[in-house]
């Protein structure tokens, strides 16, 4: 009987590898196709970013050369617009008002709706499905119709022109969809790390605050951004409510750039450069947490 001599490692190396899997050719019409929908893309965002970049261009121009137009780089930038913009309106005021109202507002919303978040998501109680219902139909109902009658009722409150006035309308409008994207982001977390720190002898509380909320911080980053932008650029319902210049912040402060019956288009595109400046940086620097709480939302 003829003995196999050869090691079992040997054999193994010598066994002939699979060839490598070419990758599939697209066909022409697939090439075609998406060559078409990226210039497409391409040139919807040219257009997007065509108003922005005109903005940035003349804030750095002068008058005479924003009204000449037929270019979009500067041939003379200059600082003075933006300097003589930020002390002639006082801007510094304002953008701490804007500043005060919209992190107390951020602040509220991930305060409040965190935790009712937690609870529609981890904790069970009568009436818990018809209330978060109520909370996610609520995204329906039109901001400009509740105008009136938060007007009626901070006037009522003694709240109607202060700050006060505005962050309580905004951490409500707030609620829908914070509750929608926070419980979806909970509700994801394994059931199994709860029911472990129970039997720890952890109480909600902390299992809230140690374990749900680390998890979920791209929704936290997400809803503050969604709270936060639309906070700092608020007009309409700013606009009603404060009547006392002191209190006022940087949209409304824009406005006064066009009170005179001539427009001076290079200190309105400053001012609305040093109003759009910390919504830009922000957005930078959350973006990867923006885009990951999005994508949880979509998936719950």
């Amino acid at each position: 009987m003829a003995i196999d001599t050869v090691p079992a490692a040997t054999r193994a190396t010598a066994t002939p590898a699979r060839p490598a899997r070419r990758p599939r050719r697209l066909s022409h019409r697939t090439v075609v196709a998406r060559t078409v929908v990226g210039l497409l893309l391409a040139g919807y965002a040219v257009v997007s970013l065509y108003p922005f970049l005109w903005m940035v261009s003349a804030a750095f121009k002068t008058q005479r050369e924003v009204i000449a137009g037929g270019h979009l780089i500067p041939r003379e930038p200059t600082l003075g617009t933006l300097v003589d913009t930020w002390n002639r309106l006082h801007f510094f005021d304002y953008f701490v008002n804007s500043l005060r109202v919209t992190v107390a507002t951020t602040l509220g919303v991930l305060v409040i709706y965190s935790a009712a978040s937690y609870a529609f998501a981890a904790l069970h109680f009568p009436g818990r499905r018809a209330l978060y219902r109520l909370f996610v139909a609520l995204l329906f109902v039109p901001a400009v119709v509740t105008l009136l009658p938060v007007v009626l009722l901070e006037n009522r409150l003694g709240i109607l022109g202060t700050h006060l006035g505005l962050v309580l309308p905004f951490v409500n409008g707030t609620a829908p969809f914070a509750v929608l994207l926070l419980t979806n982001a909970f509700r994801a977390v394994p059931t199994e790390l709860r029911d472990s720190a129970r039997v720890d002898g952890a109480g909600e509380l902390r299992i809230f605050l140690r374990i749900h909320l680390p998890l979920a911080r791209p929704a936290l980053v997400t809803i503050a951004l969604l709270t936060a932008i639309p906070t700092w650029n608020e007009y309409l319902l700013t606009r009603v409510s404060l009547h006392d210049p002191a209190d006022y912040t940087l949209p409304i402060a824009l406005q006064a750039l066009r009170s005179s019956q001539v427009v001076q288009y290079h200190s309105l595109m400053a001012g609305a450069l040093i109003v759009v400046i910390p919504v830009v940086i922000g957005f930078l620097a959350a973006q990867r947490y923006f885009v990951n709480g999005l994508t949880g939302a979509i998936k719950g």
